[in-house]
């Protein structure tokens, strides 16, 4: 499982990952909120309507579920079950809620949290994007706090500072189960600080 506040570089590393190991499959995730440009059903998002989601959650169809920026995600459990019996190593692009409840089905699966390197880096990035204006870029700016808050349900921390350092980071903590560069941990914290100041 990986999960980042918005902006946080997961949706890049995840792909960088998907072209650098053939034995690494994503999930793809159902949603309900509107295809963003580029996006394709199927590929990026299972896109459905509230009510066939909310028909899915009464049939157990999904490992996890939650409702995000408005908008439901769920995990298909069919399909992850399927990938694992193929021998696969299954990513779920995932947020913190989802990763508790998927940690109740598989207890065994790693979950890595992805923080950015400061909250100037975050502002910068979601601005970056072009896809949000500037209220949804402040409110996802206020989520991010309470998203890093839960950085320690998981198992491992990768600080994406430097994209190429944060790529070989995850592989190798879903091939091996660590992180290929010892962490600092003095600087983990320094910047969890940052991160998650109030006032």
């Amino acid at each position: 499982m990986v999960a980042a506040p918005s902006g946080g570089g997961k949706t890049s590393l995840i792909a960088a990952l998907l072209e650098r190991d053939p034995r690494v499959r994503l999930s793809v995730s159902h949603t309900t909120r509107a295809p963003r440009p580029g996006e394709q059903d199927g590929v990026h998002y299972h896109f459905v309507n509230e009510e066939r989601f909310l028909q899915l959650v009464s049939q157990d169809a999904f490992l996890e579920h939650a409702r995000v920026f408005d908008h439901y995600y769920g995990t298909g459990r069919a399909a992850v079950e399927q990938q694992l019996a193929e021998g696969c190593d299954v990513v779920l692009d995932i947020d913190w809620q989802g990763a508790r409840q998927v940690r109740q089905s598989f207890p065994a699966c790693r979950s890595i949290f992805i923080v950015p390197p400061s909250l100037q880096e975050l502002h910068r990035r979601l601005t970056r994007r072009g896809q949000d204006n500037d209220a949804v870029i402040r409110r996802r700016m206020r989520d991010a706090r309470n998203e890093i808050s839960h950085w320690d349900e998981f198992d491992f921390l990768v600080i994406n500072d430097e994209f190429d350092d944060a790529l070989a980071d995850l592989q190798s903590i879903i091939r091996h189960g660590r992180a290929q560069r010892d962490h600092q941990r003095e600087r983990e914290a320094e910047i969890l600080a940052e991160l998650l100041e109030t006032g």
